[in-house]
């Protein structure tokens, strides 16, 4: 699709912004979240903050009414006023265009490291909507204006040119466990990653016969194949771990596709909210209680009996020497993402860099606050070969934004959810657009991202 070329950056006057407006609206579990619109020149850009069940202690902080009896303690009034009384009317009169100015302003205004005195979801929400009304002003699509951004964060960071734009691989939720689906499973999910399609269209195509059969195959066995979790995914009562991996493997196979070569597995295992004491209990798994050494043990035999590739917060936050035993076991033979772990903050992926462990960083722009900083903990990774993962929310919305990001950073691979639910769907059906637009440009890698980096053995 032809685009009209793109307007001068330093051009300011025509961009400076000249009303930011926000309010309550509901995301996809029907709980209140911030909805912020940015207007400037007859432009407008409009977005909405998403948010998480299953959260880490170190995430920038959401900030809820919880003393109020509006939506019984969930409202988001106060983050709505913030916007409206302290950070929209700071940045008036400031470049849409200049994404780095307005984080900044927003970072200042509210002077905390981890936001808690406006509210992560109220600066979120104003850097989000920003771009989008940035984007509009300069008549092209959120991808381009965000690779822009992208471009001026690699060169300060890095002295050099990014990347161009890339359609990322899919990791998608079959069954959902943990706090996504009432604790029917100790492991919060379990993904099918289409390592072998040649483009992200026939990828997604995959992933939907692979989720249909699935639910097929979940009710014949007498588990709930209908029913679906926050994200999406099946929520069937199964037994292990092993089980539901099982039926993950069975389902490629009877969408005839080939486990291990054409689709792979992931794990988000959550491991933070069932660890106790220094042990990891798995209620759901019969009670067991292990340490660090047995968890590790435990995910070793999964990826040596499935065709694992990918395994997320399979220790938890606070115990870094369980996550220096994993990342010496299986770095080599998977993906380990730490989401708990660095919920995208630069200082804490810093950290795992510098003790060494794991070798990939689930990126939450919420976790965080503004897509500034969400770029350069994406900058940080890439520079120091772990692989970022772009990440939606349990609490999601019809905002794609997300899908635009991946793009324009080249982040590689994007984890929304299952193939259900329209706040999923409304992001695959973004890729979907993108990759039309960008055409050959568009740089698909698919599971090829993976070919150079693991050695597996199973």
């Amino acid at each position: 699709m032809e685009q009209p070329p793109r307007q001068n950056r330093n051009v300011t006057n025509i961009m400076q912004i000249e009303r930011v407006l926000a309010r309550e609206v509901l995301d996809s579990r029907g709980r209140p979240t911030v909805e912020v619109e940015v207007t400037f020149g007859g432009h407008a850009g409009r977005s909405i903050v998403p948010s998480g069940a299953s959260t880490g202690q170190f995430e920038a902080w959401e900030l809820r009414d919880t003393t109020d009896h509006w939506y019984d303690g969930t409202s988001v009034r106060t983050a709505v006023k913030h916007v409206n009384e302290i950070l929209g009317p700071a940045i008036l009169g400031l470049n849409a265009v200049d994404q780095q100015a307005i984080d900044q302003r927003l970072i200042e205004l509210d002077g905390t490291p981890n936001k808690s005195r406006l509210g992560a979801n109220a600066v979120l929400g104003v850097s989000l909507a920003t771009a989008h009304a940035a984007a509009a002003g300069q008549r092209v699509r959120l991808d381009q204006h965000l690779h822009q951004v992208w471009r001026d964060v690699t060169r300060i960071q890095t002295g050099q040119e990014a990347a161009p734009p890339s359609i990322p691989l899919p990791m998608v939720n079959m069954i959902s466990g943990g706090l996504h689906a009432g604790g029917n499973l100790d492991f919060q999910d379990f993904l099918a990653i289409p390592v072998g399609a040649p483009t992200y269209r026939v990828a997604l195509e995959w992933i939907v016969r692979i989720y249909r059969h699935l639910g097929k195959l979940l009710n014949k066995a007498g588990f709930e194949g209908t029913l679906v979790g926050d994200e999406g995914g099946y929520g069937p009562h199964v037994t292990s771990p092993h089980a539901a991996a099982e039926f993950v493997v069975r389902a490629i196979e009877a969408a005839g596709l080939q486990p291990g070569s054409d689709v792979c597995l992931g794990l988000d295992v959550a491991s933070t909210h069932f660890y106790e004491n220094g042990r990891y209990r798995l209620i759901a798994s019969g009670g067991q209680e292990l340490t660090s050494s047995q968890m590790v043990d435990l995910l070793d035999d999964l990826v040596a009996k499935f065709p694992i590739i990918s395994i997320e917060d399979g220790i938890a936050d606070a115990d870094w020497d369980g996550w220096r035993l994993l990342t010496d076991r299986l770095r080599t033979k998977v993906q380990l993402i730490g989401d708990d772990l660095f919920v995208t903050n630069h200082q804490r992926l810093r950290e795992g860099i510098e003790k060494d462990v794991a070798n990939s960083v689930l990126v939450k722009v919420n976790q965080i606050g503004t897509i500034s900083e969400t770029m350069q903990t994406i900058r940080l990774a890439l520079d120091n070969n772990y692989w970022p993962v772009i990440s939606a929310r349990s609490g999601e919305t019809e905002d794609a934004t997300i899908a635009d990001l991946a793009v324009a950073t080249g982040a590689g691979q994007i984890k929304i959810g299952s193939v259900a639910r329209s706040e999923r769907l409304a992001k695959y059906n973004q890729l979907l657009r993108l990759e039309e637009y960008l055409g050959e440009q568009g740089n698909y890698q698919g599971g090829k991202i993976f070919e150079h980096r693991l050695k597996r053995t199973n």
